[in-house]
Formats: C-alpha cells, structure tokens, sequence
C-alpha cells in the first residue's frame, strides 16, 4: 500500500523529528500538531510538513487535523503526570478520530514491558494504550523501545545534569537497574519502515539496542565522557526511595517517584525479540559508543573551549 498522507501525533518531539525529516524525504505530506508552533522550529523548515497549533485531546480538533490523512503516528508518551489522559484517552480518541474519517493505518509507539498487569503506573497505562489501539478493526503497528538515545535525547542528557553537579561522589538508585539503549534513528527507520509494510499489520515490535548496560555503568560512562573524574556508589532498594523522594522536589524534577518504580523493571529485550531491527527490518543495531560521545563532546571542557572558538569565528 503506498501512503502519501501522515498526520504524526507528537511529531513535535524528540523521536518525531527523527521521523518527520525521513518521510519529508520520501516525498510525504506531514501534518505535525503541537501546541505550541515556536517549539517546532526545526519542523517548520520541512517542504511537506505542515505544522499546527492544536489540542489533540479535543476531539473535534483531532477530526480536523485527520482530514485528507491516510495513516495515523501516535508517539505521544509522558514519564510523569496524567497517564490515563495521555496514554490510555488519547489513543481512544485517536482510534475513534481514524474511524470517523476512514483512516485504516495507525502506528502506535508504547514502552517495553508496557503491559495492563505492569509494575506500575506509567506501564499499566502503556499496556491499556496497547490494548485499545491493538483490539481496534484498524491496521495498527505498535512499537515498544527500550529508553532511547540520541542528539537531544532525556536519557544520557539526564545523566549528564548528574555528573555536572561536579559532586566527588555520586550516590545513585538502583545501580544494577538493566537497560538495553536504542538509537533514535534506528527507531525511526523502523516506524518509517513499516509505514506502508502490510506485513507489520497486527504486529507488535520490542525494540532494543544490541547491548545491555548497568544503570551504573551508564552514569560512569557519561561521566568518563564528559571529563568528569566521579566515583558512583550504588544505593539499596530503601536509600533509593528516599532519594527519589528527596530529588522529585528539586528544580528541574530529575526523580519522581513513578521512575522509582520504573526503574525496579530492566529495560531489555527477550531473547526472542533483541533482534528485531536486524531480522525483520534489515537495520543494524546501532551502539550507543558509535554516537554518544559525538553530540555528548560538546559538554567537555575541551569541547565547550571549541564551542566558544566557533563561535567567535576563530581558527585554530
């Protein structure tokens, strides 16, 4: 089936741009939605993307932007506040939106270990989501990435406000927490991927990178990266909660409490489903060392010195 048409709920952030630059390349008309235009600058240069202002939670605004749409991304996701507004309503509404105008195609992006049964909050909601878009009549694809990394991403950028703090020590929660990174381009490739793929109908994809990490060992590796000489001491399932409970008051809200309990569930693939970028979309795994110290170089004291020089307009 060839689409031509593609309204991308979310499309604003950080995967959407991602996706958004590839189908704008393929020749696709974009509609992307945001509630504030300003914050799509780097959309707003694309030649088939049409940005606009609006509230995907009203319905009758929803209709309007599906309008002469053929196919529906849904990648809209929150770590914190209203999960069943943002990941169980919403995809309801998106569902009943496609069906009201006659769009059959939707890709619907959730969370590894999303399941109604979860662990907590934020994956029960994900699992619902699933659920209601899976258990529609429409031709729904959905996507479960373990955390993703990238230019721009709220992962490894995360860590790196940690280590900045330029503490000798760093006490972290759950340092054996297991993760499997996934590139965000490689995300992308696979939604853009299965698009207008009758053979993805149906189906559910875990994505993960090809390796498996510490949450520990992330944080020294960031660290390591960005030049800071920081010794990383573990903390016990109780001293965790009470950082978590100490941290969400601060500026900037870098622990609340849900990622406390999120961060309880590894983030990895089964063996069954850690290949599915290679086998069944052909893309290969792109390791987190391949791209983190590029768009993670700038925060070195070396790197932000060049930084200022080009800025400046020097040579060396």
């Amino acid at each position: 089936m060839k689409i031509n048409n593609v309204c991308i709920i979310g499309g604003s952030g950080f995967v959407g741009g991602h996706i958004a630059h590839l189908l704008t390349a393929q020749g696709i008309n974009l509609r992307v939605p945001t509630r504030h235009r300003e914050r799509a600058k780097s959309l707003l240069v694309l030649p088939t993307a049409d940005v606009v202002e609006a509230d995907v939670h009203d319905p009758t605004e929803l209709d309007q932007l599906l309008v002469g749409m053929e196919a529906v991304i849904n990648l809209v996701g929150i770590s914190n506040g209203d999960f069943v507004s943002a990941h169980v309503e919403l995809p309801k509404k998106i569902v009943a939106a496609c069906k009201r105008n006659s769009i059959l195609r939707l890709l619907h992006v959730s969370a590894l270990n999303a399941n109604i049964n979860g662990a907590n909050n934020y994956l029960r909601s994900k699992g619902e989501g699933e659920r209601v878009v899976m258990e529609s009549d429409l031709k729904t694809t959905v996507f479960r990435p373990s955390v993703i990394f990238g230019p721009g991403d709220s992962f490894l950028n995360l860590f790196v406000d940690l280590v900045r703090r330029r503490l000798p020590v760093l006490s972290l929660t759950f340092p054996n927490a297991k993760l499997q990174p996934v590139s965000v381009e490689n995300v992308a490739h696979v939604i853009v991927a299965s698009l207008s793929a009758p053979t993805t109908f149906g189906q559910s994809y875990d994505l993960c990178g090809p390796k498996i990490y510490t949450l520990k060992q992330l944080v020294e590796y960031v660290a390591f990266i960005t030049g800071h000489d920081l010794a990383v001491i573990g903390l016990n399932d109780s001293l965790s909660y009470l950082q978590v409970m100490i941290m969400k008051v601060f500026p900037g809200r870098l622990m609340a409490r849900n990622n406390y309990f999120s961060m309880k569930v590894d983030s990895i693939c089964n063996c069954d489903n850690a290949n599915n970028l290679a086998a069944v979309f052909g893309i290969r795994s792109t390791e987190l060392e391949e791209v983190a110290p590029l768009y993670l170089a700038h925060l070195t004291p070396r790197g932000r010195y060049n930084g200022f020089r080009d800025r400046e307009g020097r040579q060396n």
